[in-house]
């Protein structure tokens, strides 16, 4: 993509942007909600929508919904809402949430409109993704995490423990010919969340301490490495492109990825799930970071009944088996998966089934410091640049100067 061509896409992003918002400020009867979905997901929610203003919650009102590029969401969201530019009601996932709070005037408290059933809807734990400082500022509409995706063609039975994962790999790796028995982006912070937590692991104590160079991350990361260097299952420098492509290829028997990846596997592959293994040197199962995306009532809203109706009705039987079936959404609605179109879809069950062993990434504001610096010392980690306790004390070191440079701010 060209320079000029990102630019004129860009000045339309903004148009379309200052147009939804003129658009909100004319219509008394209007809700604008922002989102960034895309394919099915974004049909998927649309149908929802469709039906929202069709429902008694409604109560007459129209919904204009605007698909925001994800790379530029959340800037927007931080520059747009309180300046009350932005929309009544916005989808995103629950790490940026403490930040907005602390910021002010983004995202509005809805204790007081939540109800019991509501609450009792929802599946465990998603609910407090949602919550900050004891206070819930959205209603959980989907979640994400990671699993343990396989080639049946490869793998018969898929491993239970991380020793019968590392016995079974290497006996399906090649590395003269490209052929590895377990294949996931392991420099990736985010995708080693599940091995952390298996250890106990954590990026913030219950006080909001940073731990990152805490003795149990350590045993993570050097649990880790034996895999990578002294059982050589895995590739050398994974992305989340290569780490397709292998797949497709057959060159990769095991990988872990989450929903997003499915859509990636060629139809050829005789793909199977199953959930993570159990860390026989930790005694607990890995245990992936869930993201969980929430509707927000922007502060600046002059419609909060009606956006927190909308967020509501999104929460709702009726709308999660549409986000379900056609949109392919992890939904939160715990009833949804006693609907056959979604216990027997074997993606929607896997994840499901993961859910058992995960937990919601962070929400705290000072989440956004933590990983471009757990990203250099991964790295430097990896290509023998450091040894893991002195990389782990640097990263702590840089996300600490920058935490308090944060907290100054305020």
């Amino acid at each position: 993509m060209t320079t000029k061509t990102w630019l004129a896409g860009a000045l339309a992003a903004a148009g379309a942007m200052l147009a939804a918002g003129a658009a909100h400020a004319q219509a008394a009867n209007e809700l604008v909600v922002w989102h960034a979905y895309r394919g099915a997901e974004k049909a998927a929610f649309e149908k929802v929508v469709g039906m929202f203003e069709k429902s008694p919650g409604a109560k007459g009102m129209k919904v204009s919904t605007l698909a925001i590029p994800y790379d530029a969401y959340a800037d927007k969201i931080s520059a747009a809402v309180p300046r009350g530019k932005g929309p009544d009601l916005f989808i995103y996932a629950q790490d940026r949430l403490g930040g907005w709070i602390e910021a002010g005037k983004t995202v509005e408290p809805i204790d007081f409109f939540i109800d019991k059933a509501t609450r009792d809807s929802l599946l465990p734990g998603m609910l407090g993704a949602m919550t900050y400082k004891g206070g819930v500022y959205g209603l959980p509409i989907n979640y994400k995490s990671t699993t343990l995706i396989y080639n049946k063609d490869l793998v018969k039975t898929p491993p239970k423990t991380t020793d019968e994962m590392v016995k079974l790999a290497k006996t399906l790796t090649n590395a003269q010919s490209g052929r590895y028995g377990l294949a996931y982006w392991y420099t990736n912070f985010y995708f080693h969340s599940a091995l952390m937590n298996a250890f106990g692991g954590a990026v913030f104590d219950k006080d909001g301490k940073l731990t990152v160079d805490s003795p149990a991350t350590v045993a993570s990361l050097n649990q880790m490495m034996t895999w990578y260097k002294k059982d050589g299952i895995m590739p050398t420098e994974p992305s989340e492109a290569l780490i397709a492509s292998m797949f497709n290829e057959g060159k990769a028997a095991m990988v872990i990825n989450g929903p997003w990846f499915v859509g990636d596997i060629d139809k050829k592959i005789n793909v199977g799930f199953a959930m993570l293994p159990i860390v026989d040197a930790a005694k607990k199962p890995m245990r992936p970071w869930l993201t969980i995306e929430g509707a927000y009532v922007a502060a600046s809203s002059g419609k909060k009944d009606a956006a927190y109706e909308l967020a509501k009705y999104l929460t709702s039987l009726e709308a999660g088996l549409v986000l379900a079936v056609e949109g392919r959404q992890l939904h939160t609605n715990k009833a949804v998966y006693n609907d056959p179109r979604v216990s027997g879809d074997p993606v929607l069950k896997a994840f499901r089934d993961q859910l058992d062993n995960a937990e919601p990434m962070p929400n705290r504001p000072e989440m956004t410091m933590v990983w471009s610096p757990a990203t250099t010392a991964m790295n430097k980690i990896v290509k023998g640049n450091a040894s893991v306790e002195a990389a782990l004390k640097e990263a702590a070191g840089t996300m600490q100067d920058s935490i308090a440079a944060l907290r100054k701010t305020k």
